[in-house]
């Protein structure tokens, strides 16, 4: 009979779930999206590609790593489920294909609407004459000379197969009634689709023109079949030391290594279009080394970013109505456009709403901190940066006008590995100092400090968002940018770059939270806070996703206190809100429109009492466990007020909101009363924000005591 220790230690699983179940049921919501008829129709195409973009990459991240996690740790019990690894495959595998038999169903309502208006994909279609003889002539002159057709059979190895590259097969019958395996690359140089020179709305998929031709591709083979097809490998690259030799001293260059080693992880799908049973299933099968119940077929495309180059080929008045309608973000409200950011921020603190706002402000402050004589400094972390950014070029440019400029690039941001490290090279070449953080945590914080000399005085603007630096995602994500030249939190800027530059995570701060210590411990104790309060406490976080055992259990625990707890989380979240006598005092949110939800804000309380924070972690074991992290409060009453209206509108919304219900499945919210779309509401209305005379600047600390006070922080002690 096992101990009361033995059973206290066992996690109780009444009132969680399984993330990756949970994470399912996200993509869903997205791909739920496509079948909303008031959203137009090519917007409803993209939901589709969406959704099987992020389900290319579930495949590649999480069932790579509960692949690999089941062959070394095959008796792990996930903490929320108490699954095994092999148990939370059976059940991912027995979820998906109701999703691709629903985003295949969507998929042709949405065609089929599409070609009423003429938008037609003419694979696997009637072409008429003239489009037969345009796609016969490409083939011939543009594709032909560069395809490589491989036969495989006793005398030809079986080739590598890149993840999510496309591969039109062929069952090959030579004269002796012997069968091989035929297989065609789809080369990427080609373009993902062929537009007809009269109509551009007709068009024709690449792999389709070569699926066309493919009977004429193996010389003297009969081909008897042939499909479309693509597999998926694991994708869940580490980044432990043992992983490399001892002289491979150069994070980057290891870092390049492992990204090469990405492309011959396990298979772990098999993605087929087309026609494929019998001996070319079972072939197929042999060859690719996969199980039946890791093979789908789809009747949608197999890739569908060529969704998104459609906008560029069909002609304006026909693609117009069929998107939404652009969206220019506006100058924020209070900020003057002719005036120093500088001088604005130093005057009062500033909050940016991405998309609503324009991103302009920060990188005006980031250009005038780069050319200003008194700007002594910029440090900065980088997680994800556009491909043509314009934040690093400002930063090259500090660089080269003599400013000391530091980043904190992190090399391991999931799938920009490469494009981060071009990144790093260009800044050092300009004369930034570039470091890569701490071994085994990744740095996702996002803060950009800027220390200004007067007389013998530093000044400080700090920035901190809950996005990344990146121009491009600043107008499709909802984040939030807060600048503010308060001496306290410059100062905690200043400790929290010498930390990393040490590799200090155990450092001290007065206002800011810094995870792996500081988020989760302080989140817990201001969840204390409010059960202290019973009934009349109250907390709303939003996030994009929940997974932290303690966070979960202690937010249990509020509810039973009968605080009032509510949750806007967009993906994630392994909290099974209406449990009786667990968690029915929680209610969660989940919001999926025309912007990624992004932002994080923590509140605790009502009213002006509340404390607020805007943070760059998710409520997730990794961010809190095992990332650098950063939170910041939020103290001036306008700001805090501006925070509470994004909660609140967000809580109200009834169009694109769903529900979480007690058995882990969503409700989508709706009245036909009154539509409450809370992204349309920011984009309709700016957020008011009364302008009070303008406050003194704060009052400076005497140096010694900021002296001594980052002093004790840095090597111990409290300040």
């Amino acid at each position: 009979m096992a101990s009361n220790a033995e059973n206290a230690a066992v996690p109780e699983y009444g009132y969680t779930q399984n993330r990756e179940l949970s994470w399912l049921r996200f993509n869903r919501r997205v791909l739920e999206e496509a079948a909303d008829e008031t959203v137009p129709l090519l917007e409803r195409m993209k939901y589709i590609s969406i959704f099987t973009s992020n389900l290319d990459e579930f495949f590649m991240i999480r069932v790579g790593s509960l692949f690999d996690l089941s062959l070394m740790s095959p008796e792990e019990i996930d903490n929320k489920s108490g699954m095994t690894p092999r148990e939370q495959l059976e059940r991912i595998y027995e979820v998906i294909p109701g999703l691709v038999e629903l985003k295949d169903r969507l998929y042709g309502q949405v065609s089929g609407q599409l070609e009423k208006l003429d938008i037609c994909d003419l694979g696997g279609r009637e072409q008429r004459p003239e489009e037969r003889k345009y796609i016969n002539q490409y083939f011939k002159t543009k594709v032909l000379p560069i395809l490589s057709p491989q036969i495989v059979d006793s005398h030809h190895p079986f080739p590598h197969l890149g993840s999510k590259a496309l591969y039109i097969a062929a069952l090959l019958q030579d004269k002796k009634g012997n069968h091989s395996l035929g297989l065609v690359p789809v080369p990427d140089a080609l373009p993902p689709f062929v537009t007809m020179p009269d109509r551009p709305s007709r068009f024709i998929r690449m792999e389709d023109v070569i699926l066309q031709w493919a009977p004429t591709l193996f010389g003297s083979y009969k081909v008897l079949n042939t499909c479309v097809l693509c597999v998926t490998r694991n994708a869940d690259i580490g980044y432990d030391e043992e992983k490399f030799d001892d002289d491979d001293a150069d994070f980057r260059n290891r870092m390049s290594k492992l990204l090469k080693k990405r492309s011959h992880l396990s298979i772990v799908r098999l993605e087929i279009s087309g026609e494929a049973g019998g001996d070319f299933l079972k072939l197929l099968k042999r060859r690719i080394d996969v199980d039946d119940h890791q093979i789908y077929f789809d009747e949608a495309p197999l890739r569908m970013k060529y969704v998104f180059a459609l906008e560029r080929a069909l002609p304006e008045e026909l693609a117009r109505p069929l998107y939404f309608a652009p969206y220019a973000p506006r100058w924020p409200e209070g900020l003057d456009e002719k005036r120093p950011m500088i001088e604005q921020i130093q005057k009062r603190d500033r909050l940016l709403f991405f998309p609503f706002d324009r991103v302009d402000p920060f990188l005006r402050l980031l250009s005038e901190a780069a050319e200003r004589e008194d700007v002594v400094s910029i440090k900065i972390t980088i997680y994800r940066l556009a491909s043509s950014s314009k934040i690093a070029h400002i930063l090259c440019r500090a660089a080269e006008n003599g400013k000391e400029v530091t980043v904190l690039m992190e090399l391991r941001a999931r799938f920009d590995e490469a494009n981060n490290i071009s990144w790093s090279r260009l800044l050092e070449d300009a004369g930034c100092r570039v470091i890569y953080g701490v071994e085994d945590f990744k740095c996702h914080s996002k803060i950009c400090l800027i220390t200004l000399r007067e007389g013998d005085q530093l000044h400080y603007i700090t920035q901190i968002g809950t996005g990344n630096y990146n121009e491009k995602t600043n107008t499709q994500y909802t984040d939030l940018s807060f600048m503010t030249a308060a001496e306290d939190i410059g100062a905690d800027g200043t400790v929290f770059f010498q930390n990393m530059m040490v590799g200090n995570l155990e450092g001290c701060y007065d206002e800011l939270l810094v995870a792996p210590v500081g988020i989760k411990k302080d989140l817990l104790k201001l969840i204390d806070k409010e059960i202290a309060k019973g009934p009349d406490g109250y907390i709303c976080i939003k996030a994009n996703s929940m997974t932290e055992r303690q966070v979960i259990d202690k937010l249990s625990e509020a509810s039973c206190a009968g605080v009032q707890v509510r949750l806007i989380l967009r993906s994630i979240c392994c909290l099974r809100p209406g449990i009786p006598g667990k968690t029915e005092n929680i209610h969660v949110t989940s919001i999926v429109g025309r912007f990624l939800e992004h932002a994080r804000i923590y509140c605790f309380g009502r009213g002006e009492k509340a404390k607020l924070f805007i943070a760059s972690a998710d409520l997730m074991t990794r961010n809190l466990n095992r990332r650098v992290e950063i939170a910041c409060p939020i103290r001036e009453p306008r700001l805090k007020e501006k925070l509470l209206l994004i909660l609140n509108t967000q809580l109200a919304d009834n169009v694109k909101a769903s529900t979480l219900q007690a058995d882990g499945s969503y409700f989508r919210k709706s009245s036909a009363a009154v539509r409450n779309d809370s992204q349309l509401y920011f984009m309709e209305h700016t957020i008011h924000q009364p302008e009070p005379p303008e406050a003194p600047a704060p009052k400076e600390a005497a140096p010694a005591k900021r002296l001594k006070s980052r002093w004790k922080r840095l090597f111990g002690g409290k300040s």
